[in-house]
This record gives C-alpha cells, sequence and structure tokens, in this order.
C-alpha cells in the first residue's frame, strides 16, 4: 500500500524545501496543497497527470477523503503545508484521521517561516547574554490562546519572541507585549514573505511599530519578530570564546563581546 507523506515545503523559496521533500513530490500521483500560503512553484516539477487539490476550500473530511481514495488506489499522496507542519499546520487532526482508517503515512519536516525570517534579518534567536530561549506563539482570534500563554504573560520573560498570525492586530500586539515586561525601546522587526520575491522587513520598536507597519501597509502574511537579540550588543559563545577550554581546545586570557 502507498502511503502519504506529509512535506513541509518551506517559507516561500522553492529552493527552500528539503532534497526528500522535492523528491517526493516530483514522484507523487496526488498533490493536496495549502493554496492561500504555499508557493505554486514548489510544485512546478510535479509529474505529468499528477492529481492537484488546493485544500484552501476544503474541509477537513474532504481532505481526507481525497488522500484515503489516493491511497487505496496505490496512489503516492503529497500533503504540502506552508514551512514546517508542525508550526501552526493544523496536520495533526489530519493524522489523527488517517490512523483511524488504518491509512499510513510519514512526516518529512521543512523550512519554517521563522528561520527564514532571522536569515532574513542576519540575527541569531539564541545570543549569550542575551537570551536564550525562543517562544513562538500568536494571539488569540478565532483560535483561542490557553489563558497561561497571554501575549503579557510570555512577554514577561523578555526572552526572543516570534509572533505569527497576529499583524493584524498589531497595535494591540505591541501595547500588549509592553504591559507584559518589555520595555518601550525594545527593538521590533516585521517581515513580510519571508524568502519570497516581495519580501518586506519593516524595522522599529514597541514604540513605533505599529505606525511604520501600517505606513507599509502590511495586513497579513508576516512575523513579528521581538527582542534584543535584533540589536549589537550581545557576549560570544563559549564554543569559539578564547578565554575556554573544551576537549578540543585549550583556552588562554582574552575574552569577546560586542557592544558590550
Amino acid at each position: 500500500m502507498e502511503k502519504v507523506y506529509f512535506i513541509g515545503a518551506g517559507p516561500g523559496d522553492p529552493e527552500l524545501i528539503t532534497v526528500k521533500g522535492k523528491r517526493l513530490i516530483e514522484e507523487a500521483d496526488v498533490i493536496v496543497y495549502a493554496g492561500s500560503l504555499v508557493n505554486p512553484q514548489v510544485f512546478a516539477g510535479a509529474k505529468p497527470g499528477a492529481e492537484l487539490y488546493n485544500s484552501a476550500g476544503m474541509t477537513l473530511p474532504e481532505v481526507v477523503e481525497v488522500m484515503r481514495q489516493a491511497v487505496v488506489g496505490g496512489k503516492r499522496v503529497v500533503r504540502l503545508h506552508t514551512g514546517d507542519p508542525s508550526v501552526y499546520g493544523a496536520h495533526r487532526e489530519q493524522m489523527a484521521e488517517l490512523e483511524r482508517l488504518g491509512i499510513p503515512y510519514e512526516v518529512v519536516p521543512g523550512v519554517s517561516s521563522f528561520v527564514a525570517a532571522a536569515a532574513a534579518l542576519r540575527r541569531e534567536y539564541t545570543l549569550p547574554g542575551v537570551s536564550q530561549s525562543v517562544i513562538l506563539t500568536r494571539m488569540e482570534g478565532r483560535t483561542a490562546v490557553p489563558e497561561r500563554e497571554q501575549i503579557e504573560a510570555l512577554a514577561a520573560h523578555q526572552s526572543s519572541m516570534v509572533i505569527f498570525l497576529s499583524i493584524g492586530a498589531i497595535e494591540e500586539l505591541a501595547a500588549r507585549l509592553r504591559s507584559g515586561g518589555y520595555p518601550a525601546d525594545t527593538p521590533v522587526a516585521v517581515v513580510y514573505k519571508a524568502s519570497w520575491p516581495d519580501e518586506k522587513i519593516v524595522r522599529g520598536d514597541l514604540s513605533d511599530i505599529a505606525g511604520k507597519v501600517r505606513e507599509a501597509g502590511i495586513t497579513k502574511t508576516a512575523l513579528v519578530t521581538v527582542g534584543r537579540f535584533l540589536g549589537d550588543e550581545f557576549e560570544c559563545s563559549k564554543l569559539y570564546d578564547e578565554t575556554f577550554s573544551h576537549g578540543y581546545r585549550q583556552g588562554g586570557d582574552k575574552g569577546c563581546g560586542y557592544g558590550i
């Protein structure tokens, strides 16, 4: 029996997909893709005759039925999600249905938009002396957020934060981040369509980012990144620190830091 392959299509750039994911797309008989987000160029190499289904207007039962019929008919199925399906991919419910139906599947990870955003910004989320944690979250909307994960509660950590699916409420978001504990001068960068040809970056801080985003006309398909990792002050990693000894190197007496 064939199976379903859940594949992370990457953030947008058709070259930012794994070699395995690209091969499976080329071999697929049926491709079900998230049409509102996945760049069509990602599956431009599909073989002639491959069946394509845009899931943007489909329900969960409809998606599952397409996959079920295909696998039962001996066809290889690719379920194409944007970024990596484990981050706001809504694929757990699909996997549960496939398990209930006894249909085999496999998950192939992809490049999430939050790492594509860091690449676009040329920044590292986990800087020594700044933050060693990254919070991936969203504001509540039509999908609720647990009370313990409200923006204010997460902001209290002042760690690096990446906020999905919330750009449409940027004024409220900025206010709640400040209310939770981030100072007004905390750097913020908004990345619109990371890795796409029309990628756009808006930089500011919590006091002015909302106005800059509105001026840029960004209302969707953007990530909000927040934290001091966006600045220029940080300590050097111990891994390459001249004063730090480990199993492969004896340290000296010269330290390292930037802007501190």
